[in-house]
Formats: C-alpha cells, sequence, structure tokens
C-alpha cells in the first residue's frame, strides 16, 4: 500500500494540488500497479475533499474504487460521513496502540477506547465502508505494554476488521525488534492480516520492511522517494527491489515504472531526490572508476541484479579524473565516434586534466573535448548564433531579437517571454518553427549553480536538459553571466541535434 499521498504529504514543505494528487492516484494504480494508495486524511481541508472525490470517481470508473484508502479517526461520524460524502469505500481508523497514547492522549480507559471503536466500525458497516486499524504507536506499544497491546486485538478480532496494521510510528525499532515484535504478532493471530509501517528516523526503515515481512506481515506501506513525516517512509523502489531479489517474493509492480513515478513526485513536491538514492537516484548507475567499466565489458564483472534496464534506466559511464580508458570508450561507442588508441589517450588525458581541476564533465561535452584534443579549433558547427539582444525593463516582459545561421543560412526572429532567457528560447523556437518548420526540442531541467571551488563573482555553471525524438541531452556552459551561459548552452545542444 502506497501512502505517498497521505504520509508522504506531510513531508514539511510539501503540499499537493486535486488536480496533482489525481494523476500520482492514476500513475501508482495504472502504471506503477501498486495494490492499494492512501489518499488523504479525513477532515483535512475542502481541497483535501475535492482530491480525494476526483480520485474517487476516476477510481469508480475504472474499477479500482476498492484499491482507495483514506485515514479516519475515532470521532463517532465525522470523519466517516467526511469519507463517505467523497465515495471512497476504505477507511483506515487511526487508534491507540499504545497504552501510554491511550492514557494521555485519550485521557481514557482501553475498554472506553473500544466501545468507541467498535461504534465507528458498526457506523462504518451501515454505510458500506471497510475497515482497517492503525493502531497509532504500535511499536511502543509492543516495548513497553505488550499485555495492552495483545488486549486491543483481542477485542477487536471478530469485530470485522480487515486489516491490521502495524506503524512504527515513531521510528524507534531495528530489524531485530521488528523481528521480533511482527513475530509475536503474528503467531498469536495467525489469523488476521497484518500490515507494517516503517518510518526512517534511524534510517533502518527498508531493513524493518523486510524484517516484517520475513515474519509474517502480509502487506507494508511505501512512499515514492520515501517522502513522510520527519525521515520519511520505506522508499516503494528499495522496498520492491529488497522483496524481489532478498526475499524472493513476487508483487504486481512493474520496475520499470518506478523511475518515472519518482521524477513526477519529484517534481510536484519539489523535494529532490539524492543523486546516490538506491535505484532512483541520478547516480546510482553511474561507474566511476575506469576499472568498473572495464570489468563490465568484460562479462559484466562489476554489475549486480539491480540492473538499470529492470528500472526504465540505462548504466552511465562518468567522466572526470578517475576515468579509465574503458570509461571513455564506452561514452565514445555511445556517440559513435572511433578515435585511434593514442587519440583515445590524449582524450583521457584531458578529461583527467579537467577533473583535477573539479570541472565536470558530461558526455555531451565529448565531440568538444575531442575536437580540442585534435586541434581543431571548434567542432564543425552547424548552428552558428550570429547575434542577439535581449532587454528587460520594470513592469514589461523581456524581449528577445535573434539572428541564427542554420546549415549556412540566415534565421531572424524575435519574442516576448518570463525571462530574458525565455525570450531567447522563444524566438529559436519561432525560427525552427515558421522558418525550418521543424520541432525544437522541449527544456526539461535548467539548473544555476557556482562551479565546484568558484566564488559567487566568478563564473556561473548553467546544465540544461532537453527532450528531442525521445532522447535526452544535457548540455552545460560557463560564462560570468547566467543568461550567456544558457544561451551558450543551448546553441551547443543545437549542435549536437544537427551532428
Amino acid at each position: 500500500m502506497d501512502t505517498t499521498l497521505r504520509d508522504g504529504e506531510q513531508t514539511n514543505g510539501v503540499s499537493f494540488v486535486p488536480h496533482e494528487k489525481l494523476m500520482m492516484a492514476r500513475m501508482l494504480l495504472q502504471d506503477v500497479n501498486v495494490d492499494r494508495i492512501e489518499v488523504a486524511s479525513a477532515r483535512v481541508s475542502d481541497g483535501e475533499k475535492e482530491a480525494v472525490t476526483m480520485i474517487c470517481r476516476w477510481a469508480r470508473q475504472t474499477g479500482n474504487l476498492d484499491k482507495v484508502e483514506v485515514l479516519g479517526f475515532v470521532d463517532g461520524k465525522t470523519s466517516l460521513n467526511w469519507i463517505n460524502d467523497t465515495g471512497c469505500r476504505n477507511i483506515n481508523l487511526l487508534c491507540k496502540g499504545s497504552e501510554k497514547h491511550c492514557k494521555y492522549q485519550l485521557k481514557k480507559t482501553l475498554d472506553e477506547h473500544i466501545a468507541d471503536i467498535k461504534a465507528s466500525i458498526a457506523y462504518a458497516h451501515e454505510l458500506g465502508i471497510s475497515v482497517n486499524i492503525y493502531m497509532e504507536d504500535w511499536s511502543n506499544g509492543m516495548k513497553d505494554s505488550p499485555g495492552y497491546v495483545y488486549a486491543f486485538v483481542d477485542a477487536l478480532r471478530e469485530a470485522g476488521v480487515k486489516r491490521f496494521m502495524l506503524p512504527d510510528t515513531l521510528g524507534i525499532l531495528n530489524p531485530i525488534l521488528t523481528a521480533q515484535f511482527v513475530k509475536d504478532m503474528t503467531s498469536r493471530y495467525p489469523e488476521l492480516h497484518f500490515d507494517f509501517h516503517a518510518h526512517n528516523d534511524y534510517d533502518l526503515a527498508t531493513s524493518n520492511v523486510m524484517a516484517a515481512v520475513v515474519n509474517g506481515c502480509k502487506g507494508v506501506h511505501t512512499a515514492i522517494n520515501g517522502l513522510g513525516e520527519r525521515a520519511g517512509n520505506a522508499p516503494l523502489s528499495s522496498i520492491q527491489a529488497i522483496l524481489h531479489d532478498h526475499c524472493k517474493m513476487a508483487t504486481n509492480i512493474d520496475e520499470a515504472m518506478l523511475n518515472e513515478a519518482s521524477r513526477m513526485v519529484e517534481n510536484l513536491s519539489g523535494i529532490a531526490v539524492p543523486p546516490n538514492k538506491p535505484i532512483i537516484g541520478e547516480s546510482v548507475f553511474t561507474q566511476v572508476a575506469g576499472v568498473h567499466a572495464d570489468g563490465d565489458n568484460k562479462h559484466s564483472l562489476y554489475c549486480n541484479d539491480l540492473l538499470p534496464e529492470r528500472f526504465g534506466r540505462k548504466r552511465e559511464y562518468a567522466l572526470g579524473k578517475n576515468s579509465g580508458k574503458a570509461n571513455i570508450l564506452k561514452n565514445l561507442e555511445e556517440l559513435g565516434l572511433e578515435l585511434t588508441p593514442e587519440q583515445t589517450r590524449r582524450v583521457t588525458d584531458r578529461i583527467i586534466e579537467l577533473g583535477d581541476k573539479k570541472q565536470l564533465v558530461t558526455q555531451e561535452d565529448l565531440p568538444y573535448i575531442v575536437s580540442d584534443v585534435l586541434k581543431h579549433s571548434t567542432p564543425d558547427e552547424k548552428v552558428k548564433l550570429v547575434s542577439y539582444m535581449v532587454t528587460t525593463a520594470y513592469g514589461l516582459k523581456p524581449m528577445a531579437s535573434v539572428k541564427l545561421e542554420v546549415n549556412g543560412e540566415i534565421y531572424e526572429e524575435s519574442a516576448m517571454g518570463d525571462g530574458m532567457y525565455d525570450a531567447f528560447v522563444r524566438a529559436v523556437r519561432h525560427i525552427y518553427k515558421n522558418s525550418l518548420q521543424r520541432t525544437f526540442p522541449w527544456l526539461t531541467n535548467y539548473q544555476v549553480s557556482i562551479p565546484p571551488g568558484g566564488r559567487t563573482d566568478a563564473l556561473v555553471q548553467t546544465t540544461i536538459t532537453w527532450l528531442y525524438e525521445e532522447k535526452t541531452y544535457r548540455t552545460r556552459a560557463l560564462d560570468p553571466d547566467q543568461t550567456e551561459a544558457a544561451i551558450k548552452a543551448t546553441i551547443k545542444m543545437l549542435n549536437l541535434i544537427e551532428m
């Protein structure tokens, strides 16, 4: 069960609007193929109610309504009426799974709490709503008051609860305790369905999920990119890989869609995925050491079961001071460039020299480096920037006039934009559409940074990612002026496409 849309939205600074929740719900259920999604907490806001209603309307039309769940509270009929109004048919009822929470937060005895829960369950069944129970703070309950936990489940085991959810609400568990506590539950109540809900406060969420599954939990909760309260939840991508590779268990997850789902959630949440995040990080399928690339050429000696193709990705070979000849050859091969052994050695030396200066070298830089090393002044530029002018004034949209030479012909266009660079790109796009009758690449990412070791009054590094005919291009340029750096990177990209 994926809780990106509920617990994931409890990540500090994250808030999804209704149509974004619908987009992610469709991605999770139709493309990634998770079994269930938890999409909201009841009573949060009117916008949240609108989002759940939209999701449930779509889910009903596509036969997925039984897979949509909403967290609700033991508050008489209030949460259940809210959920019923949205069309959702599943409540994840938040109850107290530890004696401390029951005693000090609710200020009730267990018997009083159970009576309230049973009343909520009865009303849910009247409405035709299925009930799962979150045993909030269950992990502390097992540690400090196991008798309370057992009495809680004993009182509800025949009350018509579909699933009992065992959350490590405060992220206190480790795999040893998880195994012990889950085993206690599954052996004591073999007929019940238990879900495990991990939190990552000690960076043990994935390990704890594995321990829970091995010891009898039939369901696990995850979130795309590990989003969630505090340190987050167990990331879906890592859990899928662990269940498949280490536990030899089958799931319905389409692994090839995990990276696309990660990118969608990254964009909509505004929370960047660390480059070294397993499975979904930008760098995790990039070999840096030259010896690794050499080993991959010799019977895939440096590959494990986490093949990038499983997750809709491909292996890359980094270019820098640790690059060897094998890394260079891999990248040249992808670009279709063939060099003599001596030329390859000289290109390798040049890349190592750039790496020693902490300069970022990308595959797209290779044709330029090769050209420089082989003593050509520049690559054969088919697209040249003849001249341009950008203007900006207070209260007016920026304007750009651009003159390009493409394959020997001169073209000129003007455009307005939301910024100086946007105006420049729009003018160039006009040239490609109106004069060349060609599709202009789609800008998918734009990053500005100070080069490593640089100063704020020195060079600006602009890295732009483009999508053209289902191929990704990433170009980089340096200049003291941010707009000028971006324009240089754009011209470099257009030449790559022409080449």
